[in-house]
């Protein structure tokens, strides 16, 4: 019965000490291919789960989807880019022209006893119009235009850096997942290994004390678990903080790969990206743009407008005394004997050198930012690439192997219970390092401005 049950346990040769058996190289074989099965089910934890429970379960381009649609904050800040365009209507107005209304001539006291208030009076009315030199409404509303397209490219860097907060809250939500996936495996593998070392204490073959510790390690696989689904939870709450969602934890999921590309392409290549799609550095050189703008506008307004009207008079009184009807007209030009713009000339002036100093700053931070995630990148794939290649297949070798021990005599309790926990530490440190990889993929497509890396 014994050998039974640990042949329940693992298919594997015993490994006594100091024998290697004959058919260990078919059992590896085995090992890789359940090794290749478990990720597979790991991968696939997320639809699983969704199926199993019933809840909505959203994909990655759902979730961003919904969260460009429904975010409070992104739609605050297109509303503030709408107000902004909506500036170019007032600066594009043209002055509006002055109508006046003049009436003169009026007798208001009697001349040598003769009273006729009304007889000479004229009534006077007039326009005029302010022209503007030197395309200065051209360039208000050049000036306008562009603040607009900055105001665009703000808003599209906000979304940028808001959308790594999401993906990295819907990254975590998969990791928390796939860990609490795992938990549930570990802690109905243990209690397999727990009902056959029952089975084995009730016939003698296991002493009692050996028994009740295998037990009562149960209850840190029970510990894991729970703290797994916390996490999960919290996650969730996380997510659907940022999309706005008012449906219950419970009937919300999402699903996606859990896994990491071993392909990476070189950092120059993540650097051209960067320079042509980010819009922090967008906005910088549209401002360096404006600042142009800005002078040649204040250039402008440092020049004369003149005021030109033109007057219709009936009755009037003039040299003429046949000229009842005449026509008067006038140009008003302002005297600039002193120019009070010159201030503003000189500001835009340092405005332009400051805004080109800002553009060279986020170009610069640009290369940083790109160095640094694509660092994190190549880092995290330089400790999963063994994980995959050797160590996930070495712990469930040792486990299996050291557990077959266990139950023919072979090992010590300790070194099974160890190998439980090394098995365990192995597949967790996996998951996080996947969690950690797809979070610094993230980091790195917010670094070049799009989605570089799935």
């Amino acid at each position: 019965m014994c050998l039974q049950s640990a042949h329940r346990i693992s298919r594997q040769a015993v490994r006594p000490p100091g024998h290697i058996p004959s058919g260990m190289c078919k059992a590896a074989e085995r090992n890789i291919g359940r090794i290749a099965v478990g990720l597979l089910i790991v991968a696939l934890a997320v639809a699983h789960a969704a199926a199993q429970t019933g809840a909505t379960a959203y994909t990655w381009d759902q979730i961003r989807a919904k969260f460009e649609a429904d975010n409070p904050t992104l739609q605050a800040d297109e509303t503030n880019v709408q107000e902004t365009q909506a500036e170019e209507i007032t600066a594009d107005l043209r002055p509006n022209p002055q109508f006046g209304l003049t009436v003169d001539g009026t007798q208001i006291a009697p001349n040598d006893g003769i009273w006729q208030p009304l007889a000479g009076t004229f009534v006077v009315p007039s326009i005029s119009y302010l022209h503007e030199r030197d395309h200065k409404r051209e360039l208000r509303l050049q000036s306008a235009q562009q603040g607009t397209q900055i105001a665009g490219s703000q808003h599209s860097d906000l979304e940028r850096s808001m959308l790594f907060t999401l993906r990295t809250a819907f990254v975590e939500t998969l990791e928390a997942k796939a860990i609490v996936n795992l938990s549930q495996q570990e802690l109905k593998y243990y209690d397999h290994i727990i009902a056959i070392s029952r089975e084995r204490y009730q016939k003698g073959d296991l002493a009692k004390i050996d028994f009740e510790r295998i037990e009562l390690q149960r209850v840190q696989y029970e510990s894991d678990l729970e703290t797994a689904q916390v996490n999960l939870r919290t996650a969730k709450i996380q997510l659907v903080e940022l999309l706005d969602e008012h449906a219950p934890i419970n009937q919300f999921d999402v699903q996606g790969p859990f896994d990491f590309s071993d392909q990476l392409q070189p950092l120059d290549f993540f650097h051209q990206i960067a320079f042509n799609n980010r819009p922090d550095l967008r906005a910088a050189l549209q401002s360096v743009q404006q600042a142009a703008t800005n002078h040649k506008l204040a250039i402008a307004n440092g020049s004369t407008d003149p005021t030109i009207g033109a007057w219709y008079t009936y009755n009037a009184s003039t040299a003429n005394p046949y000229a009842n009807q005449t026509l008067g007209f006038s140009v008003n030009i302002p005297l600039r004997i002193f120019d009070r713009n010159q201030g503003e000339k000189a500001r835009t002036q340092l405005d332009i050198l400051r805004n080109q100093q800002l553009a060279d700053a986020a170009r610069a931070q640009v290369l940083s930012d790109v160095d640094s995630a694509y660092a994190q990148v190549n880092g995290n794939l330089v400790l999963l690439r063994p994980y995959r290649a050797q160590y996930l297949g070495e712990a469930l070798e040792v486990r299996e192997t050291v557990t077959y021990a266990w139950q023919h005599g072979g090992a010590s309790l300790m070194d099974f219970l160890n190998a439980q926990s090394d098995y365990r530490n192995v597949q967790i440190a996996y998951l996080q390092l996947v969690g950690a990889y797809l979070t610094a993929a993230a980091q790195l497509n917010m670094a070049v401005g799009r989605e570089v890396i799935q």
